[in-house]
């Protein structure tokens, strides 16, 4: 898949291209050959033509000038001290790996392809030193080509990828965007096999966890916060300029999370458990500025959604999160991608079709159970919980009650509202099954409901103080 080269990175390509390298100093210096030198003038500041006619005259040469062989060193393994060089012999490379398809096959056949570069990752701590960061294009376009070459993967991608994809995290952590997109960019590169999207996966605390954060800060949320975003009730109609991230940024992360749900029996538990990736992309939804952005939030959510062991786990937290409504709405737009709308129409039928034997009961079972509490419609319905407060006492060993201890006994100092709604639930609880007031204070419900008493948040206090409330109408009671 192709992505338009990152700006910051071009730029830096050029200004490398332009400088003047005193090459017979170098040679008299010994940081490298006059074989070297021949080689590198050959094909140094040409017509992409001639050069691309040089290097296919001599590719066993330039394979070996690159990557070393019987008659010596990689240029950059001799020229390790003198950074000017290496900066513009990896300029080079990316060039030649870009122009001459048949040396990139042929340095992908070497038996070590990747081991000039591999230390050249660890160059600098810096995310803005330029040799890593050169080198991380040219071993994005090496494996790229690798993969392509030997789709079944190599035991030497295999061990070279997750040395790359741990540089690549680091950008992606960085404060300047620019960064950001070249190692979002460069991943969508990488993730072309399912073996390199395992691996991606694998490390995903490195490399999934900066993306959601991206995205995170493009709804203008900290981690947790679905609750707060998904009551804001913000428009769908809402403009670009209301993102907190740059569109071409948002576009590229979300291609990289898109590819990665291609194993979505591999991560959609995962993705919902970890980063509870439901309520973030229904809010992304809401802000989306662009089809093109759209197309790929739905897209990924079908490619999670429908493999049959994630629908138990991920439809019933889908409904909790107001698919069913915002799919709708979405149907409203003006919208003309036919791969949007089809995938917009799959998932509607999908949901549909799961909604359609729920009940009220299921569909708070699953909140629950999701761990993470919206002010979804149940939790102020008096009819709901007459009706059902005392199948979620007792149902399955008082699961559900059980799991709203757990709940509340998390911090949740980003989304401070899914205390207060586990108040409110409790508060239900001893109104509605006052016998049952012994077995919930034992899961710990009271305790905790009574130091929220003393939270800083209104709701909070609000919550806790009815709940508490409901089980002092009972003090003097058996």
């Amino acid at each position: 898949m192709s992505l338009d080269p990152p700006n910051y990175l071009n730029s830096l390509q050029n200004s490398i291209r332009a400088r003047p390298i005193p090459w017979e100093g170098a040679v008299r210096a010994q940081t490298i050959t006059e074989r070297d030198l021949k080689k590198i003038k050959a094909v140094d500041k040409v017509r992409k033509e001639q050069r691309k006619q040089t290097v296919e005259g001599d590719i066993e040469g330039y394979k070996s000038l690159l990557l070393g062989g019987n008659n010596g060193k990689s240029v950059l393994e001799s020229a390790s001290k003198r950074a000017d060089v290496i900066q513009y012999i990896l300029v080079l490379t990316g060039d030649l790996i870009n122009d001459v398809p048949d040396l990139s096959s042929a340095l992908v056949d070497h038996a070590d392809p990747y081991k000039p570069f591999l230390p050249l990752l660890s160059h600098s701590t810096n995310p803005e030193d330029p040799i890593p960061l050169l080198t991380s294009s040219v071993f994005t376009s090496l494996i790229s080509t690798a993969q392509r070459r030997f789709p079944k993967s190599t035991p030497k991608t295999d061990e070279a990828l997750p040395k790359l994809y741990k540089y690549l995290s680091g950008l992606t952590k960085s404060q300047d965007s620019g960064l950001q997109d070249i190692a979002v960019q460069e991943y969508s590169a990488l993730l072309s096999t399912k073996k390199s999207r395992e691996l991606f996966w694998k490390q995903r605390h490195e490399t999934v966890e900066p993306l959601i954060d991206i995205l995170r800060a493009a709804v203008g949320a900290n981690r947790d916060s679905d609750s707060t975003l998904l009551s804001r009730g913000t428009s769908i109609r809402s403009t670009e300029t209301s993102l907190g991230v740059g569109l071409q940024l948002l576009y590229h992360v979300l291609m990289v999370l898109w590819q990665l749900s291609f194993e979505a029996t591999l991560v959609g538990k995962g993705l919902q458990e970890e980063q509870e990736i439901l309520g973030l992309y229904s809010s992304l939804l809401r802000l989306s500025p662009k089809e093109k952005t759209t197309r790929l939030l739905l897209s990924t959510l079908l490619n999670l959604l429908t493999p049959p062991p994630n629908r138990a786990i991920l439809l019933p937290i889908a409904v909790s999160v107001r698919f069913p409504p915002l799919l709708a709405n979405l149907k409203t737009r003006h919208l003309t991608d036919p791969d949007l709308l089809d995938d917009l129409k799959s998932l509607t039928d999908l949901l549909s079709e799961y909604t359609a034997g729920q009940t009220t009961f299921d569909e708070y079972s699953a909140e629950v159970l999701s761990g993470h509490l919206r002010w979804s419609p149940p939790h102020r319905d008096a009819n709901f919980w007459r009706e059902n407060a005392s199948k979620i006492a007792s149902e399955n060993k008082s699961e559900l009650p059980k799991k709203l201890a757990e709940i509340m006994g998390k911090k949740w100092e980003n989304d401070k509202q899914v205390l207060a709604i586990a108040c409110n639930d409790v508060g239900w609880l001893v109104k509605e099954c006052p016998d049952k007031r012994s077995e919930l204070e034992k899961f710990g419900l009271k305790a905790r409901t009574m130091e929220l008493m003393t939270e800083s948040d209104e709701s909070i206090r609000w919550e806790s103080l009815r709940a508490v409330g409901e089980w002092l109408r009972y003090q003097f009671e058996g």
